[in-house]
């Protein structure tokens, strides 16, 4: 069953030019727009010191991260990350990556990671570009607004493998590229290799997963932010629906339960305003008073 906010959303799966995100693409394109640039300036390949389809990908993916607006404008976290009082303008803390890849999955921006995320996964555990690319044409056959290209979807997944999976991934897999995606230390995509045997010839062939795990790395307080980000929770929150509802963190962060009531008591035990109750076998996690968001950021950044 499709959910009302899938139906919501704008299918897109192009726009990178078929680059990922570089490590300083983001902060480039942040200083270059407060300074006053335009991605439609003439001299912005020269201002920004890339070539012309890249300048088209930063601004790309200055939206997909939600750094900037739809028309160009500085979002509140954009400015709250990369301005120079900033929490972290060069993702020194790799919080601030976690909350990137928040951004970018839940924004629904940039299909393909939305989908991953949040369905694909559920229902292929290993996966590649063929498998994913038949998911989405299956979708098209059934959804309004969802245009189908295969070059164009499987191209985005290439750019997916790109940012999410580590140098060392991949050149054990003979994949190689010498620029990493700025989201490989989260260590979310894995690889492992294949052979099968076609016509009496063995054939190598690598497939993808994403597994739910405990996420140590994880800071508690990126997890309420994204809890007190998603427009769909309350002030109570069933245990369930943090584990399985469309964008939530146990989908998002591909935790398991385990590692999810593991942060939800990290993030109890921290601060007084958060409660997690079990009764009756009904386990919630409660917000005693309201707390926007990047109040919670300001939290941990301050430690």
């Amino acid at each position: 069953m499709i959910s009302e906010q899938e139906l919501r959303i704008k299918y897109s799966f192009s726009g990178h030019e078929s680059f990922q995100c570089r490590q300083l693409w983001l902060k480039k394109g942040f200083d270059y727009i407060k300074a006053g640039g335009s991605f439609h300036s003439e001299s912005a390949v020269v201002d920004l010191g890339v070539g012309k389809n890249m300048v088209a990908s930063i601004r790309y993916w200055l939206k997909a991260f939600n750094i900037v607006d739809s028309k160009d404008e500085v979002t509140e976290f954009g400015e709250s990350l990369f301005s120079d009082k900033g929490f972290d303008p060069f993702l020194e803390d790799s919080a601030s990556l976690w909350l990137l890849h928040y951004q970018l999955v839940s924004k629904g921006l940039a299909s393909s990671y939305f989908l991953i995320f949040n369905e694909f996964r559920k229902e292929k555990m290993h996966f590649n570009k063929d498998t994913f690319v038949n998911y989405v044409k299956r979708k098209a056959e059934t959804e309004k607004g969802l245009s189908f290209n295969p070059k164009t979807v499987g191209d985005d997944f290439d750019v997916f493998r790109k940012l999410y999976l580590s140098g060392n991934e991949d050149s054990k897999n003979g994949i190689e590229d010498s620029f990493s995606g700025i989201l490989t230390e989260l260590g979310l995509l894995k690889s492992m290799m294949q052979v099968k045997e076609e016509n009496g010839k063995k054939i190598r062939y690598d497939l993808f997963y994403i597994e739910n795990t405990e996420r140590l790395a994880l800071p508690a307080e990126v997890l309420l932010y994204a809890i007190c980000s998603n427009p769909a929770y309350g002030a109570s929150i069933s245990l369930h629906s943090l584990e399985n509802d469309i964008n939530s963190p146990g989908n998002i962060f591909a935790l398991n339960r385990s590692g999810l009531v593991s942060k939800i008591e990290e993030a109890v035990e921290a601060y007084s305003f958060i409660t997690y109750t079990d009764q009756a076998g009904i386990k919630e996690l409660q917000f005693k008073k309201e707390i926007a968001p990047l109040e919670i950021l300001k939290l941990y950044y301050a430690k």
